[in-house]
């Protein structure tokens, strides 16, 4: 639990690498800005590569933008390639950023974001983890007062 806390609160340090005139704009990215934006979970592995953590943190942090079938980046990793700190990172970036207000949209809301999770269940993210994120925000009022 420890090493994901931590993994969650570093998982996005490869953005300050990104800049601010990008990760800000109010308009939709250009492709070569969205791959510089793909660039993040490398850019924050190369920065915390040299740490020893108890945890894997690292690749948690490389990993989270990964999908089940394949189709997430930086590497195409796929299923049990992904390891399970980055499968509930990935659930957890994606409904966050969904529910949350960004420069380019307004915030989709909290049952955009379960509904996206769970429409893409075994294909983009762990059936599991996706059942375990729809359990504690469907049972917890606090969470989904942020609609």
């Amino acid at each position: 639990m420890e090493g994901l806390r931590l993994a969650a609160l570093l998982h996005d340090i490869g953005k300050m690498a990104i800049p601010a005139e990008i990760l800000t704009a109010p308009r939709r990215l250009t492709e070569p800005e969205l791959q510089l934006i793909r660039l993040h979970p490398v850019l924050g592995f190369e920065v915390l590569k040299g740490i020893e953590f108890p945890w894997p943190v690292s690749q948690a942090m490389l990993q989270h933008h990964e999908r089940m079938d394949g189709s997430g980046y930086p590497n195409g990793l796929r299923g049990e390639a992904i390891i399970p700190e980055a499968r509930i990172l990935g659930v957890a970036d994606v409904v966050e950023s969904m529910a949350s207000h960004r420069p380019y949209r307004a915030a989709l809301g909290m049952e955009a974001a379960l509904e996206e999770i769970s429409r893409n269940s075994g294909v983009l993210y762990d059936p599991q983890v996706v059942e375990a994120c729809l359990a504690v925000c469907r049972n917890n009022p606090v969470v989904l007062v942020q609609d």
